[in-house]
């Protein structure tokens, strides 16, 4: 299938093109639909959403209904108001053990009042737009206290799954085991069992009526055998009860000492808030993964998400439901069950509402024990052994280890505490744990500089390179990626020294041959990323000749001699000398692992030879990212043309057939000299190379000239003159030659190619992607700034 950039809405405000007279008259606007889709999705969501709340509500030792409140709020309130259009939320695992330990301490009415009072802590955070300062927590503390709150259900529910009561912590429940065992309760032990067994093997159903079967979720099918087997097998277990709706508890004045409701507010904000957030975050990677989707959904903006969580908690405090947050389960249901706008999040809410008002029988039917085992097979999934293994390779896990202790035996916000101290504490251990030695080899003397060389290193420094004798040959070898002022002025102020006694020395970084120097100001070097020639003098001669229309000496200067000796040589050489100094050890290990395993580029990019044009720059991709097709014009000979010159074609096969690429782009730009060219051709000149070359543009050129629909457009404004249309024009027409290709056609009836068309306007550096609007082609803003931009807004 063809894959340009899904479809996006059609901006109101670009220009239109007039309709010739034959066309039908505009239509009127759209009524509201709901996409298939979303309502799919939104179904798979409610049956994962059902049995999930009344469980989470019984961990917490809420009234049931509380947790169909909290879902329902969820995902009507936080559906609509939040900026993570696929996020699903509602009551969540991570806030059961902040639940119910408010409940124990202040009773459920001001318990609901505390959630109410949250939302008003979250409203408060959107509106000050902190919401990505959040993010700077580190991941081991979140895993961590997640992991605690994990091990906490578990091991409470487990007392349920065994037929007894839990109790109010972790330590009374593990001292409460033994005696819990010695008297369990067969029949609760047999449906949990069950439960349990058919969550484990239901996503592992073989065959073809295996995956029919999966698509309907695990959860939903454990809870309802374990309820049909209760039922038939006639055993007498405790009962979901769902007292009349007229008996609800709502939320009260809160009741309790000042400071520990205060507590309890900034709790409850902290890990509402945290858990949203980070699973907004999780849910754009979801998005990613699908093609096409990221561009018709967008990024989250999490300041509105703030928003959006902090009005569902007041909205759900005061209706008696529980606090809510993200919830990772229904949101990664909802991505992977084809979701494409948030009505299938606020749907799933509706459906929640009506099971609530109309399937109370059927859902009293449910055992407890049932219920029991689901959240704390919930709990045992939330202790991750990926998140272990990717601290532990990050030596973090002792962050975590504390966390997690912290939470599991102290509480949430005491756990959390702890490890932002032993985060700091690492972090300051990491600073200052520097290794400095000296030995001597061959008559040289060598000081190896291990770890970040600070303040706190210089005294051992200095001690270890007095070791040096005077007048000996020196190497001092740093291995780190930080050096403060203190340090560097102590290393340059004993090369002087030494060198002055009549002592070589050489400072050398990680690599052999890369020179530790001052930070850019002494050199007076301008380098960036992306250093053009033009404007470079890093290691230009200070006596370098000026042309007359650069007087500063900041122009390139005249070629005072052609050939390799001359300007364009020296420019040759500099940024050769400059790639080997500054940048080639930053990427030999990469390129020597390409060398090892060849090229795997992800994608064709097949854009104009224009200078102006940086591929790897527009694009962020490295070596080995992209396989790069440059002509003049960006053009795509049709097959079977006699043009001479089947470069473009093989290139295509190559990539298509050798290399497996997953997606071709055609990359077209502003100001092209050759759709200039082409605009100012004579039909049929084909006398020189370049005439001949851009006969394969003329269906571009024929396609605006007769008003052949559709053209392409840019979003929001119309194209700035005929070069400008010809070159959003002929990207469309180019990608259309590109289907016409062999190799493309096949791999885009396998479902294994996709096609994108680029436009780049140079003046601005701004990317637009095309995307089919109702039939027209439309190049539509790339806005990954301006999401990080309305992120920080308030809704």
């Amino acid at each position: 299938m063809s894959a340009c950039v899904p479809t996006r809405a059609a901006d109101p405000n670009r220009t239109e093109r007039t309709h010739p007279p034959h066309s039908p008259p505009p239509t009127g606007p759209r009524r509201f639909r709901i996409a298939g889709a979303d309502v799919s999705a939104s179904i798979a969501v409610f049956l994962i959403a059902l049995p999930l709340s009344l469980g989470i509500a019984l961990a917490t030792g809420a009234p049931l209904q509380a947790g169909l409140v909290a879902a329902a709020v969820g995902g009507v309130v936080a559906g609509r108001l939040g900026g993570s259009p696929l996020q699903v939320s509602g009551p969540a695992a991570g806030l059961t053990v902040v639940t119910a330990d408010l409940i124990l301490r202040y009773g459920w009415r001001t318990t609901c009042a505390i959630t109410v009072l949250a939302g008003l802590a979250q409203l408060g955070l959107g509106c000050l737009r902190v919401a990505r300062g959040a993010l700077a927590v580190s991941p081991a503390i979140v895993h961590g206290m997640l992991a605690g709150i994990g091990v906490t259900i578990a091991v409470a529910q487990l007392h349920i799954v065994l037929g007894g009561t839990p109790q109010s912590s972790v330590p009374d429940n593990l001292r409460a085991l033994p005696a819990q065992l010695a008297h369990v309760h067969p029949a609760a032990i047999s449906v949990s069992a069950l439960t349990l067994a058919l969550l484990l093997l239901w996503p592992r159903l073989p065959g073809r009526a295996g995956r029919l079967l999966r698509k309907i979720p695990a959860a939903l099918i454990a809870v309802a055998g374990a309820t049909a087997v209760a039922a038939l097998a006639g055993l007498r277990l405790p009962k979901v009860d769902l007292p009349s709706w007229s008996n609800h508890a709502l939320a009260g004045l809160p009741e309790g000492p000042v400071l520990g409701l205060v507590a309890a507010v900034l709790t409850t904000t902290l890990v509402c808030s945290v858990q949203s957030l980070l699973g907004a975050v999780a849910v754009d990677k979801l998005v990613a993964g699908r093609p096409g989707l990221s561009a018709q959904v967008g990024r989250s903006r999490l300041d509105r998400e703030l928003l959006g969580q902090g009005a569902a908690n007041i909205v759900s405090g005061s209706l008696g439901g529980l606090p809510i947050a993200g919830v990772a389960v229904r949101s990664s249901a909802n991505v992977h069950a084809g979701a494409v706008s948030r009505n299938s999040t606020m749907l799933h809410g509706v459906l929640v509402v009506i099971a609530a008002l109309l399937m109370v029988p059927l859902l009293e039917l449910i055992p407890l024990a049932s219920l029991a085992a689901l959240v704390m097979a919930v709990g045992i999934q939330m202790v991750s052994l990926h998140h272990i293994r990717t601290v532990t390779r990050h030596r973090e896990v002792w962050v975590y280890a504390v966390t997690t202790l912290g939470v599991v035996f102290l509480g949430v916000l005491e756990g959390v505490a702890l490890g932002i101290a032993m985060a700091v504490g690492v972090a300051l251990h990491r600073l200052t744990r520097t290794r400095i030695t000296h030995d001597e080899t061959e008559g040289v003397h060598h000081v190896h500089v291990r770890g970040q060389l600070t303040f706190l290193a210089v005294p051992r420094l200095s001690r270890t390179l007095h070791l040096v004798p005077h007048g000996a040959d020196a190497v001092v070898e740093m291995d780190g990626s930080f050096m403060d002022h203190a340090a560097y002025e102590t290393l340059q102020d004993w090369q002087k020294t030494h060198t002055a006694q009549g002592g070589t020395v050489e400072i050398a970084g990680r690599h052999p041959g890369t020179r530790v120097t001052e930070p850019q100001a002494l050199t007076g070097c301008r380098c960036r990323p992306w250093t053009p020639w033009r404007n470079h003098q890093c290691d230009r001669p200070r006596s370098a000749p000026r042309s007359e229309h650069d007087p500063d000496g900041t122009d390139r200067p005249e070629p005072d001699a052609t050939g390799p000796g001359g300007a364009s040589g020296d420019e040759l050489a500099r940024g050769i000398s400059a790639f080997q100094r500054n940048t080639a050890p930053l990427v030999r290990s990469e390129l020597a692992r390409l060398a090892r395993e060849g090229q795997r580029p992800s994608q064709l990019f097949l854009t104009c030879a224009d200078s102006r044009l940086v591929t790897s720059m527009i694009t962020s991709s490295g070596p080995g990212d992209l396989f790069v097709v440059r002509n003049v014009g960006n053009l795509v000979p049709l097959p079977g043309e006699e043009s001479g010159d089947d470069s473009v074609a093989a290139a295509i096969e190559y990539a298509v057939d050798v290399l497996n690429v997953r997606s071709i782009t055609v990359c077209g730009h502003s100001g092209c000299g050759a759709m200039q060219a082409l605009l100012s051709s004579e039909p049929g000149g084909t006398r020189t190379p370049l005439e001949r070359w851009l006969r394969h543009g003329r269906p571009s050129l024929k396609r605006v000239t007769d008003d052949s629909p559709p053209w392409g457009r840019l979003a929001g404004r119309a194209p700035e003159g005929a070069v400008e249309q010809l070159c959003l024009t002929n990207v469309v027409q180019q990608l259309e030659h590109l289907r016409a290709h062999d190799s493309v056609a096949r791999a885009l009836k396998e479902g294994e190619l996709e096609l994108h068309g680029m436009y780049f306007h140079v003046g601005e550096a701004q990317a637009y992607l095309l995307t089919e609007v109702d039939g027209d082609w439309v190049f539509d803003h790339v806005r990954e700034a301006d999401h990080a931009r309305e992120s920080d807004q308030p809704a």
